[in-house]
């Protein structure tokens, strides 16, 4: 908002400045106003007076002179009638007034803005395309409208955004809005070229068929930690292009059905799954990472088929009732994770078809015993986790995993460690030297332990030992 006192300089040519608030006529005389379209000219145009005084902010006055008050008022008329333009074009101001001035200036300028439709306006919010408008003659804008109108061009649209989300860069984010805005339903006008959809954290109960109708540029949607748990059978045909779904901490008893053929990632922890169908997901060969843990699964809630025509190489069952390693997973399985489950054994079967693995999670379960030659089937093994289980022993089979790299086997119950546990005997037979060892808080007297056992590890420090309290 412009200031209801207006302020400016007058330059004097010898460089001194004088700062006044609306000239005040008792501190100048004549004066001779030299204008930039002619050195002393001795008629000044309009057009002149404003680009010197627009310009420079400064009204010209040259040593020695000293100008009236009536002299003076047109050059102050002038000033005032273009702050009044400047002022009303921009909409920041509410009016102004030239108080300071003597009365016969004053009632002068007052009439002269009055005759020409001065006067400030009310404040008005306005959009860019108003500013622009303002900016520019009354009669382009009128041409420029006719002309819009009587050759079709089509004006373009302002992109909608759904009340309460942010949205940009294709980004539409409707997450974290307070428990006064949050949805209870996807909301309409979601742009139709977004690319990542977050809706996580509200209160959505259900998708509709038609919720995200148009939106086939998708490429991620997050609906983490809502309440849902209908989803109609069409909710995700428009989205072709999917390939992350976050579904996690919602409210489904089992699997969505009719997902993308194009996903790629699928998450959907922390829900109420009971039940995993034979062919629950068909048609999705391009899936390859499945987190489904934190749901009340047992072994045998997976159907015979569940899985068939995955080729996933990460999965997650943790946090679930497992009591073995789940049958007929994906053989192309790099990595999978079962902790957190009441698993008892590893018997020689279990994992038989999972020769690509590198990672296998095991930690905390229940588990006794690993049968022995049980590992002999993952060739490609380098990290393993059966930290906080109940083992009496090392698991047989660890001196000959050529590429086994990092062993967690801390908080366990093993009494002894045999000096060729983790070692194979001769040269050459270690592919890759062990980075670390981990055998903590277990009942082991850690100095009566060999050092030769450890002859295939990189350094000392990366075997733990030690810390064992009873229980």
């Amino acid at each position: 908002m412009c200031r209801k006192k207006v302020q400016f300089n007058l330059t004097i040519h010898n460089q001194v400045f004088i700062h006044s608030s609306l000239m005040d006529p008792d501190m100048l005389h004549e004066h001779h106003i030299k204008d930039k379209c002619g050195e002393d000219a001795p008629q000044e145009s309009d057009r002149c007076r404003r680009q010197d005084i627009l310009a420079h902010g400064s009204l010209p006055v040259k040593q020695g002179l000293s100008p009236t008050g009536n002299d003076l008022l047109p050059v102050v008329d002038l000033l005032l009638t273009d702050l009044a333009l400047l002022c009303v074009s921009l909409t920041l101001c509410s009016g102004y007034r030239a108080s300071r001035l003597p009365s016969t200036e004053r009632r002068a300028t007052t009439s002269k803005l009055e005759g020409n439709s001065l006067q400030a306006l009310p404040f008005e919010q306005k959009t860019f395309l108003d500013f622009a408008m303002d900016n520019m003659d009354s009669d382009i804008v009128n041409t420029f409208m006719r002309d819009a109108e009587g050759s079709g061009m089509d004006i373009p649209e302002m992109p909608t955004c759904p009340f309460g989300c942010r949205c940009q860069l294709r980004v539409v984010q409707c997450s974290d809005l307070g428990q006064c805005t949050c949805l209870s339903e996807v909301p309409e006008g979601i742009p139709l070229d977004t690319k990542f959809l977050d809706l996580q954290n509200n209160r959505i109960t259900e998708l509709k068929e038609h919720d995200f109708r148009g939106l086939t540029n998708l490429y991620a949607l997050s609906l983490g930690n809502n309440r849902i748990s209908k989803v109609h059978d069409r909710a995700f045909t428009p989205l072709k292009h999917m390939q992350k779904l976050y579904f996690s901490r919602n409210h489904l008893t089992t699997i969505p059905r009719n997902l993308p053929s194009s996903l790629v990632e699928l998450r959907i922890h922390d829900n109420h799954i009971k039940r995993v169908p034979a062919g629950a997901f068909s048609g999705l060969s391009r899936m390859n990472c499945i987190e489904m843990g934190s749901n009340p699964i047992q072994n045998s809630d997976f159907e015979p088929g569940a899985f068939r025509g995955l080729k996933l190489n990460y999965l997650r069952i943790s946090e679930a009732k497992l009591t073995g390693v789940p049958k007929d997973l994906p053989d192309t399985l790099q990595e999978l994770h079962l902790d957190n489950n009441q698993i008892q054994a590893v018997e020689l079967e279990d994992l038989k078809r999972y020769k690509e693995l590198y990672r296998l999670g095991l930690a905390y379960n229940r588990i006794r015993n690993i049968e022995d030659g049980s590992l002999a089937f993952l060739p490609k093994l380098m990290e393993l986790h059966l930290e906080y289980n109940r083992l009496l022993r090392i698991p047989q089979g660890l001196q000959n995993m050529k590429y086994l790299q990092m062993v967690y086997l801390h908080a366990n119950n093993i009494t002894d460690v045999g000096v060729d546990d983790f070692c194979p005997r001769g040269t050459g037979l270690k592919r890759t030297f062990y980075n670390g060892i981990s055998l903590f808080n277990n009942p082991v007297n850690y100095w009566e332990v060999q050092p030769a056992t450890f002859r295939c590890v990189t350094s000392q420090m990366a075997i733990r030992f030690g810390n064992y309290k009873k229980k």
